[in-house]
């Protein structure tokens, strides 16, 4: 049986969390990711000084929201605990999946590195079977340019379906497009692409699913490689 309401229960709704949005229009985002892929640098670069702290509802675990406007659209932003997957090893990992399996929120942001997408794809994988509302950041774009790292972000959009974008959270890169795509996303008029059990079971996406998916997008663990000019979605 894979990860839904029914499974993880209704926790991240009943348990309290309250949503700060500013008018109603305002589109809610989860913003997700591993630890230390910039995942709070993008938060903090979109939502300023504009932020809510506090705790999760029964937990110890920090809570953080922020507000950002931009283009006449407003954004609630809901800061995920970072974690590496949506099996729940630890407070933060149970809040994070209990957040984007059974939470309201409009559309994921699926924070990702640059440098290893690889270890990065299985939790956006698993949150693409969760909703069809999805977007994938590829954050730290800098860091791979300064690397040699060319990264083929229309070709990993076509593989996944949802919308990839790149950015350098730092300096604000790739911001207005990250908008753009939260906005088109979260447009209930606009049908998303769905990919839910498309290559697990009873909509499990199981390890080898995800390894085959990977190799099928040419991705490669960098830390195998040493040509200092790495392509990551290189055709075979």
């Amino acid at each position: 049986m894979g990860l839904s309401k029914a499974s993880v229960g209704m926790g991240a709704l009943d348990g309290g969390l309250t949503i700060h949005k500013k008018r109603e229009g305002d589109i809610v985002v989860a913003l997700a990711g591993n630890p230390n892929v910039g995942k709070s640098t993008v938060f903090n670069r979109m939502t300023g000084m504009r932020q809510h702290t506090g705790n999760w509802a029964g937990k110890t675990v920090a809570n953080a929201q922020g507000y950002a406007f931009y283009d006449g659209q407003g954004y609630t932003l809901v800061d995920i605990p970072g974690c590496y997957s949506l099996d729940a090893h630890s407070a933060e990992e149970e809040v994070a999946r209990d957040f984007l399996c059974a939470g309201e929120y409009d559309v994921a942001v699926v924070v990702c590195d640059a440098l290893c997408l690889e270890r990065n794809m299985r939790l956006a994988l698993q949150i693409m079977q969760q909703t069809e509302k999805v977007v994938v950041c590829v954050n730290m774009m800098d860091e791979a340019k300064k690397k040699h790292m060319s990264i083929d972000l229309k070709k990993l959009e076509k593989k996944l379906g949802v919308p990839v974008v790149g950015t350098a959270a730092r300096d604000g890169t790739g911001m207005k497009e990250l908008y753009f795509a939260m906005k088109e996303m979260a447009n209930p008029r606009e049908k998303a692409v769905t990919r839910h059990g498309e290559y697990g079971h009873d909509g499990v996406w199981a390890p080898e699913d995800i390894s085959g998916e990977l190799w099928s997008m040419g991705i490669k663990n960098i830390q195998r490689l040493t040509d200092g000019r790495i392509n990551f979605l290189q055709e075979k």
